[in-house]
């Protein structure tokens, strides 16, 4: 059985990829997070953490340990942000915390450092086209949503808007993010800008990943850096501000980076 099939439904395309991305000694993984940005004055260290740590790994007794795989919620207590950080974006996100509600996961998030400044990278990965268009639709509130998923909806609509507002204001661009189009899309860059508003530095790279035999073939997979860009600008059209690609967003003093990145990753499976 190989480590991939611990991923469950994830097993194929970006999050074994991700996962890929981050296994191996802490000076290696940190030399391919900084290569990924490629930005100067951000850097990755081996004194860095990120979360997932690499695959799942495989005990004496043959059973499987896929916590160091496990994508992370920024909001729970995590090795990446002092805990009053990750507590004050619960608070935002969510009105009620009962039940242990899901919040965005992150393909790869570690610490960095952006001129000077302790911050973080945050990593949205894509190996597919359908990984792209399944992300178009509004955020899914059930028929029967009890009174707290209820509750939930109506903050991060609120939320969302209000990192809305924040994003026109500090770079005086056209912004669209919202709750019920484009979510994950809208989620992504509303947390970055939160982060950068609590003071984070924010490294945001939407990475695909080309040649993704293993998901599927032909038009639908991405063949080059160019074909990813267009298809990431063409699926944020009219949500985010276009000029934002490559450009340092200046958020109340502290920094907010988005980049498109593209990487061939082929999957390796048990026995490398």
């Amino acid at each position: 059985m190989s480590w991939a099939k611990q991923l469950g439904k994830d097993q194929r395309g970006s999050r074994p990829r991700c996962v890929l991305l981050v296994d191996g000694d802490g000076e290696e993984v940190a030399a391919r997070l900084a290569r990924l940005v490629g930005v100067g004055d951000v850097t990755v260290t081996a004194d860095d953490k990120w979360i997932p740590r690499g695959k799942p790994v495989q005990r004496e007794d043959g059973s499987w340990d896929a916590t160091v795989a496990e994508e992370v919620e920024l909001d729970k207590p995590n090795d990446l942000l002092p805990l009053g950080v990750s507590e004050r974006l619960g608070s935002w996100w969510l009105a009620v915390s009962e039940n242990d509600p899901r919040t965005p996961n992150w393909g790869i998030a570690s610490t960095c450092t952006v001129g000077g400044r302790k911050g973080l990278l945050l990593v949205e990965a894509k190996a597919h086209w359908n990984e792209v268009k399944g992300s178009s639709s509004g955020k899914r509130l059930g028929k029967t949503a009890s009174d707290g998923t209820l509750k939930n909806h109506e903050r991060i609509g609120e939320a969302i808007g209000e990192a809305a507002v924040g994003l026109r204001t500090a770079t005086g661009g056209s912004w669209n993010i919202t709750r019920d189009s484009h979510y994950q899309l809208s989620n992504r860059f509303a947390w970055s800008w939160k982060l950068a508003s609590l003071g984070v530095p924010v490294v945001l790279v939407y990475l695909g990943f080309l040649y993704a035999t293993d998901i599927a073939k032909g038009g639908n997979l991405f063949h080059s850096e160019e074909h990813w860009e267009r298809v990431i600008k063409g699926h944020s059209e009219g949500v985010v501000d276009s000029s934002c690609w490559g450009r340092r967003l200046d958020v109340d003093g502290a920094p907010m980076l988005p980049l498109i990145r593209a990487l061939n990753q082929p999957l390796r499976y048990c026995g490398d």
